[in-house]
């Protein structure tokens, strides 16, 4: 999958610099390290609205790198950035229940089971946001990726959809892997078969998590109000005269093929 086939995908997102930048729902995305980010790619997400940036990765993760673009302070000063770490990777059962990192939907409800405070925090943080909202971690695909799935079926998204979130995600940091030249330390570029074999057990593990998931159930247990669950689905409801999952900087939604 060239780069002009992966910016014409539905949801996809034309922020420069961004990686694997999807449209979520209503007033919310997600994406990989906003460092990744131009000056100019900053500058269009401020342009679509976007206010608040949520980063779900842990401290030791944040830092810079060398090939990162140099971005202006004043313009990051327009945005709130907002850490919202959504794991210990200290934990007692981190490296036995995920291995170096989540990478598998299969380990999702163990997640979710461990770290039920800090994802309640993401909502929370979300309910009170300003402007449109981005969520990012690493990758782009599976903290920020249980996020948007919880996101999701707060909007009423259907199984399909939540599917092709996921595999648009996992497509989206595999391309990644073909095209950058530092090679992972933990994965490395898939071809299409051999990605099309993990998303099928992946998407099989994925679907299980969500049929037995009760978000706002969740949410009411680890401290969100009915009220937060509300100013949620807002940030999650279209724009009017908006097509439900156009993606804002790219194509128009008929020009966006499924994969």
């Amino acid at each position: 999958m060239d780069g002009s086939a992966a910016a014409s995908l539905r949801g996809s997102v034309g922020w420069d610099g961004a990686v694997n930048a999807w449209h979520i729902a209503g007033d919310v995305y997600r994406m990989g390290r906003r460092e990744w980010l131009t000056p100019g790619g900053w500058e269009q997400m401020y342009d679509d609205g976007v206010r608040t940036v949520i980063d779900l990765r842990s401290p030791r993760e944040r830092q810079r790198r060398d090939t990162d673009p140099e971005v202006p302070a004043e313009l990051l000063r327009r945005f709130d950035v907002v850490q919202c770490p959504t794991e210990d990777p200290d934990a007692e059962e981190f490296g036995e229940l995920f291995g170096p990192y989540l990478k598998d939907p299969a380990h999702y409800g163990h997640y979710l089971r461990l770290f039920s405070g800090r994802l309640a925090a993401v909502f929370t943080t979300i309910a009170a946001a300003r402007g449109k909202v981005v969520v990012h971690c690493s990758a782009g695909r599976d903290r920020s990726g249980i996020v948007a799935v919880m996101l999701q079926l707060l909007a009423g998204a259907g199984e399909e959809e939540i599917v092709r979130g996921y595999r648009q995600g996992m497509r989206g940091i595999n391309e990644r892997h073909r095209t950058h030249g530092v090679p992972h330390v933990h994965e490395r570029y898939l071809d299409d078969a051999s990605l099309d074999a993990v998303l099928e057990t992946r998407e099989a593990s994925l679907l299980e998590f969500v049929r037995g998931l009760d978000v706002p159930g969740f949410l009411l247990a680890n401290g969100l109000t009915a009220a937060d669950i509300e100013a949620v689905r807002t940030k999650l409801k279209p724009e009017p005269g908006v097509k439900p999952g156009a993606g804002v900087g790219s194509a128009a939604e008929e020009s966006r093929p499924d994969h």
